[in-house]
C-alpha cells in the first residue's frame, strides 16, 4: 500500500484499463483480476468502459471497502459540466465514492486547469473522493496550478518506463509530498527491442523473472504506483507478481541508465486531449 500526502492509502500495484473497450472481455479481465488478488482498478471516462468496470466489481461480491477506483474526468468543461461528469462517474462506476480522482490531460490555459480543480476541491472537501490529482501534468504545469490553488495534488500519473524514467519528476514531486503513479511501464511492446532487451533480459534471468516483471518491480521500487495493463489471464497473474521481486541497487541503477527520454504515448505539453468543452 502508499500512503498519500493525506493518510490515505491505495495499492502500489493496480491495474490499468486503458484500450479495454470489448464489454464481455473487460468484465471477464476485471473478475479474473480479483481473483488474481488485484484490489486497485484504473479507468477514465474516456476510456468509456467504468461502466462495466462497476457492474464487474458488483459482480465481484468484494465489499466496497475492499476495492479502491482511480478515474479521470474526460476533458475541460464549466464548473457545472464538470460536477455533471464527474456524478456521471459515480453513476457508471456505481459507487458512492471514489477513491482517487484525476484532470486526464491538461488544457494549455492555465486558468481552465484551475477551474477545473476548483471543482475537485468541492468533491473532496465533501468526501466523495478521498484523493484528488493530476494526470500527464509537466512540472511547469503544474507550477502554474499549485500555487493558485487550496488543496494541492495528492497524485500525478505519468508514463514512466525505463525509457522515460522521469527522475526529474520524480524529485520535484517528491519535493511537494506528490505520489507518482506510472502507466505505460512495458513501453507499448517496445522493452523487448534495444537499447533496452539486453539489460532487461539479463536482470530477468537472473532473478528467473520475465521482462515485463522486471520493469514493474523497477517502478515499485522507486515508490511509483503502476498499472500495468494486460486482457490475458496469465500475464495478469506474471504482472500481479513483480510485487514479490525485490531488486538489487545495482540492477535498479542498470535500469535507469536506460533512460532515453522516449514517450510511447502523448506529449503533456503538446496534447490535443485536454482541449475546454462547454
Amino acid at each position: 500500500m502508499i500512503k498519500l500526502s493525506n493518510n490515505y492509502e491505495l495499492p502500489n500495484l493496480g491495474l490499468g484499463t486503458f484500450l479495454m473497450n470489448d464489454d464481455a472481455e473487460t468484465k471477464r479481465v476485471i473478475l479474473e483480476a480479483i481473483e488474481i488478488g488485484y484490489r486497485h482498478f484504473d479507468t477514465a471516462q474516456m476510456y468509456f468502459n467504468e461502466h462495466v468496470i462497476g457492474d464487474a466489481l458488483l459482480a465481484s461480491g468484494l465489499k466496497r471497502s475492499e476495492f479502491f477506483i482511480t478515474t479521470k474526468l474526460n476533458r475541460h468543461h464549466s464548473k457545472a459540466k464538470t460536477r455533471e461528469l464527474i456524478y456521471k462517474s459515480f453513476a457508471d462506476l456505481k459507487v458512492d465514492y471514489i477513491d482517487l480522482l484525476l484532470i486526464h490531460w491538461p488544457n494549455h490555459d492555465d486558468k481552465i486547469n484551475i477551474q477545473t480543480w476548483e471543482v475537485f476541491e468541492e468533491f473532496y472537501e465533501k468526501g466523495l473522493v478521498k484523493a484528488i490529482g493530476l494526470s500527464n501534468f509537466t512540472r511547469y504545469q503544474m507550477e502554474q496550478l499549485i500555487p493558485h490553488v487550496k488543496i494541492k495534488p495528492h497524485v500525478n500519473q505519468v508514463e514512466m518506463h525505463p525509457g522515460l524514467s522521469q527522475v526529474n519528476l520524480i524529485k520535484y514531486l517528491n519535493d511537494h509530498g506528490i505520489q507518482l503513479m506510472g502507466y505505460g511501464p512495458l513501453m507499448r511492446g517496445n522493452l523487448f527491442n534495444e537499447p533496452y532487451f539486453s539489460v532487461l533480459d539479463k536482470i530477468a534471468k537472473k532473478y528467473k523473472a520475465s521482462i515485463a516483471q522486471i520493469a514493474i518491480a523497477w517502478g515499485l521500487a522507486k515508490n511509483v504506483i503502476m498499472i500495468p495493463k494486460s486482457v490475458n489471464k496469465e500475464r495478469l497473474g506474471e504482472n500481479f507478481n513483480a510485487s514479490k521481486i525485490i531488486l538489487k541497487e545495482e540492477d535498479i541503477k542498470l535500469i535507469d541508465k536506460l533512460n532515453t527520454g522516449r514517450r510511447m504515448y502523448a506529449d503533456p505539453a503538446n496534447n490535443v486531449y485536454g482541449n475546454f468543452i462547454e
